[in-house]
C-alpha cells in the first residue's frame, strides 16, 4: 500500500470516527399527560427532560450532562395538549442545544407490541398498522406513543425510528404463566398475559451484576412501584412471570387503576347497575387505585403525608397486596434470594419500603431501618437471607441503547 492510499485511509477512518462520536440517539417516552426525552453520545445522557401537565398547565423542564439547568423547549403562546405536540418545538431545540452534534436516531417506548412483536424493532409503514391495532389492548398509552412516532416521521421522514416494547422483555415467561384458563380459541387471538414495564425491569436485570452481584443470577423479584406499579419475577435475569397481565389494569392497585379485580364485578356493573362499557373502563383506569380508596389523592406523597384514615388505609392496601404478590412470585421462583425496589414510589419512599420488608420477614427479609432511611443501596442487614435493594430505574437508557444497535450507530 502506498503513501498516498494509506493517507486515504486514515482519512476516512478519522472521519468515520468524528462522525461517531458526534452521532446522538434521542429517545421519546410519551405518557398520556407528560413526554419524557433524552439524548445520548457514546451512552451518555448529554440532555434530559419533560414536559408535565399536558391538556392543563403544561411545563418544561431540562437539564444538561452534569445535571446542570438549560432553558427548556418554548411550548409558544398556543401550549401543546398532547404529547406528540410537544415534538415539533422539542426537535428544534434539541437540533440547536446539541450544537455541532448530530441526531443519528429516535427511539421511543410503545407499551404493547403483542404476540409477534418480541423484540424491538425499526419503525416501518407496516409495523406501525399492526401497532394500531393494539390499542384495545393499552388505551391510555399505545395512541400516545404511536402519535409521537408518526409526528417524529413527519417532521424528518429520513430519520431511524424504533420503537420499544415493554411487553418484550417478558416473552420468556413460560406458556403456562402467560394462559388465562378461557378456550384456546382466545389465547390464540392473543387473550394471554404479556406483562408490562418491562423496559423498566430490563433495566435493572443489566445492573444487577455491578449493583447487586450477590443476587444477580439467582431468584429476584423486581418491585417497579409508582403511579403504575407492578412486579416482576427474575431468575438468572430473565422474566418468569409477571403481576400484569392483558392489560395495565391488572395485580397490583395504582395510582388511579384498580389492580387485582374479580371479573364478576365488571358484570355486575354492567348488568345491574346500568354502566356502560365507557363508564366501566373510565372507572377502571381513572378513577380506582389510591385515588379510588383514598378519595383524596392519587399521589402517594400526598397520602403518607396525610392523616385521613382513608388516605392511610389506601397506603395499607397497597402494601398488602404488593407482600402478597411476592409471596406468589417467591413460589413461581421456588425461592427468592433478593427484591430490588424500583420506580417512583420504590426507589422514593422509606416508609412504603419498610412496610413491605417487614411483611416479608416471613420469608427471610430483615430490614436494615437506617439504610433504608438513606434509600439504600442495600437496604437489608448482610445477614439477612433475602437481600433488599433499591435502584434507580432508566427506561431511557435501554431505549437508547437498542436504538443504537438497531440502527448501527456506532
Amino acid at each position: 500500500m502506498n503513501d498516498m492510499t494509506t493517507g486515504r485511509t486514515r482519512s476516512r477512518q478519522l472521519r468515520r470516527s468524528i462522525n461517531d462520536v458526534a452521532r446522538v440517539i434521542g429517545v421519546i417516552n410519551a405518557g398520556s399527560s407528560s413526554l419524557k426525552f433524552a439524548f445520548y453520545e457514546g451512552g451518555r445522557p448529554i440532555i434530559s427532560g419533560h414536559v408535565d401537565g399536558l391538556g392543563s398547565r403544561p411545563a418544561a423542564k431540562a437539564s444538561g450532562q452534569e445535571g446542570e439547568a438549560l432553558e427548556p423547549p418554548n411550548l409558544g403562546t398556543m401550549p401543546p395538549a398532547t404529547p406528540s405536540e410537544v415534538l415539533p418545538m422539542l426537535l428544534p431545540w434539541a437540533k440547536e442545544t446539541l450544537g455541532g452534534r448530530r441526531l443519528a436516531a429516535l427511539g421511543h417506548r410503545v407499551v404493547q407490541g403483542g404476540m409477534r412483536h418480541t423484540k424491538h424493532e425499526r419503525v416501518t409503514p407496516q409495523l406501525l398498522a399492526e401497532l394500531e391495532t393494539l390499542i384495545p389492548l393499552a388505551p391510555l398509552h399505545q395512541p400516545h406513543n404511536l402519535a409521537a412516532i408518526r409526528t417524529a416521521l413527519a417532521l424528518n421522514p429520513a430519520l431511524p425510528q424504533v420503537a420499544c416494547f415493554d411487553t418484550a422483555f417478558h416473552r420468556s415467561v413460560p406458556e403456562v404463566a402467560q394462559v388465562f384458563a378461557l378456550p384456546q380459541k382466545w389465547h390464540d387471538e392473543g387473550v394471554r398475559r404479556y406483562g408490562f414495564h418491562g423496559l423498566s425491569c430490563e433495566y435493572v436485570a443489566s445492573v444487577l451484576p455491578e449493583q447487586a452481584p450477590e443476587i444477580a443470577d439467582g431468584r429476584v423479584v423486581v418491585a417497579h412501584l409508582g403511579n403504575g406499579a407492578s412486579l416482576c419475577a427474575l431468575k438468572a435475569r430473565n422474566s418468569i412471570a409477571s403481576t400484569m397481565g392483558f392489560t395495565v389494569l391488572d395485580g397490583l392497585p395504582m395510582g388511579t387503576r384498580c389492580g387485582d379485580l374479580d371479573p364478576g364485578v365488571i358484570l355486575h356493573l354492567l348488568q345491574h347497575k346500568g354502566m356502560s362499557v365507557d363508564a366501566v373502563e373510565d372507572l377502571l383506569y381513572r378513577q380506582s387505585g389510591m385515588l379510588g380508596l383514598s378519595g383524596t389523592s392519587s399521589d402517594f406523597r400526598d397520602l403518607l403525608s396525610c392523616k385521613d384514615q382513608r388516605a392511610q388505609f389506601a397506603i395499607e392496601v397497597f402494601c398488602y397486596q404488593t407482600i402478597r404478590h411476592i409471596g406468589s412470585l417467591a413460589a413461581a421462583l421456588g425461592g427468592l434470594d433478593g427484591i430490588v425496589f424500583t420506580a417512583g414510589v420504590g426507589e422514593n419512599s422509606a416508609p412504603i419500603r419498610a412496610a413491605i420488608c417487614r411483611g416479608c420477614l416471613w420469608i427471610g427479609l430483615e430490614l436494615d431501618e437506617a439504610a433504608n432511611r438513606r434509600h439504600g443501596p442495600r437496604i437489608s442487614i448482610v445477614s439477612s437471607r433475602v437481600a433488599a435493594y433499591v435502584i434507580k430505574s432508566d427506561e431511557n437508557a435501554i431505549i437508547a441503547r437498542h436504538t443504537q444497535a438497531l440502527c448501527d450507530v456506532g
